[in-house]
């Protein structure tokens, strides 16, 4: 499978569960997706979906489009927060 039939697996996939959390009652519909995609989905999807985000999310549904991003924000939080550990135990060393 080649990485652009990849990308629209993922934004496919996506999109039917922003589909589904989008039917649901509630104020955060995204929420929901990005709570599954965070659980079921390989750190190389996420990853994958992420990178299609940063080149313009093409074909994402809004609310599909909102939970990448915010998946995308909690990556990046967790990873600045572990080269702020790392930078800090190098210091310390």
């Amino acid at each position: 499978m080649g990485s652009h039939s990849t990308v629209e697996t993922l934004v496919k996939m996506a999109n039917e569960i922003g589909d589904f959390f989008g039917a649901q009652r509630g104020a955060d519909r995204s929420a929901g997706v990005v709570e599954h995609i965070t659980k079921f989905w390989d750190p190389r999807m996420r990853a994958n979906i992420i990178a299609h985000l940063e080149h313009g999310g093409e074909g994402l549904s809004p609310i599909a489009l909102e939970a990448v991003k915010r998946i995308a924000e909690g990556a990046k939080q967790r990873s600045d927060s572990h080269e702020r550990r790392e930078s800090s135990e190098h210091a310390g060393g």
